[in-house]
């Protein structure tokens, strides 16, 4: 939402006065349906803000799914990669993630925006969601990512309707227990307006966002 550099800055500042410890910076949009963005409109759109963030002190992840992205804003000086697919779009992420030794999120992914409701199904949603999980930590460390360096992210909203998140968010515990630290990002997602009444705004999602971001902090 914020594409010109003075915007995206003056933005990320907003947050850090308001208590934000950590800034994540995205180059495109990953909603369901969304078009992706080529590889060099995203370099230009992050490269700037991480660079100016790094190198005023804020602690700064890059959200990008394109190795060339996260090794070109890890160079700049961001400290986490935040990558949605959790390796899967990209072949190269787990090389680079490796030679930086910086953090890395890895979420669960069945597909890009494109195609991911489609692939909502589930039989087990929590179990499925930990066993996939669990295969890209395995292909991850196999690659030389330092296992200290891992968070893993169940993906709300990603491949999943409202019920699975549910019951993902009703069952962090089989995440937490893999041993790694468990990432959960509801923020205004479609599974918090169903809560709301009709036509609510989005910026109405921002309480129950905080609810159930305080909840998931405490599972």
């Amino acid at each position: 939402r914020h594409l010109a550099l003075d915007d995206a800055l003056a933005h990320a500042r907003r947050m850090v006065a308001a208590g934000a410890d950590l800034v994540d910076v995205g180059g495109e949009s990953t909603r369901p349906g969304a078009l992706r963005v080529d590889a060099d409109e995203e370099l230009a759109r992050v490269l700037p803000v991480v660079r100016e963030l790094a190198a005023e002190g804020i602690a700064v992840s890059v959200d990008t799914m394109r190795a060339a992205t996260a090794e070109a804003c890890v160079a700049a000086g961001a400290r986490i990669v935040n990558d949605v697919s959790g390796g899967l779009a990209d072949p190269r992420m787990a090389a680079v993630v490796a030679d930086a030794d910086v953090d890395y999120v890895a979420m669960h992914w069945r597909g890009h925006s494109d195609t991911m409701a489609a692939r909502a199904t589930y039989v087990d949603t929590v179990g499925e969601v930990r066993d996939e999980l669990v295969a890209r930590i395995d292909a991850l460390v196999a690659a030389g990512v330092d296992p200290a360096r891992i968070a893993v992210d169940p993906g709300l909203g990603f491949a999943k309707d409202a019920a699975h998140d549910w019951q993902l968010l009703g069952s962090l515990d089989a995440f937490t227990g893999l041993g790694h630290r468990v990432l959960v990002g509801a923020s205004r997602k479609r599974f918090l307006g169903r809560l709301l009444p009709e036509g609510a705004a989005v910026a109405e999602r921002d309480v129950p966002t905080a609810v159930v971001s305080a909840l998931s902090a405490r599972a």
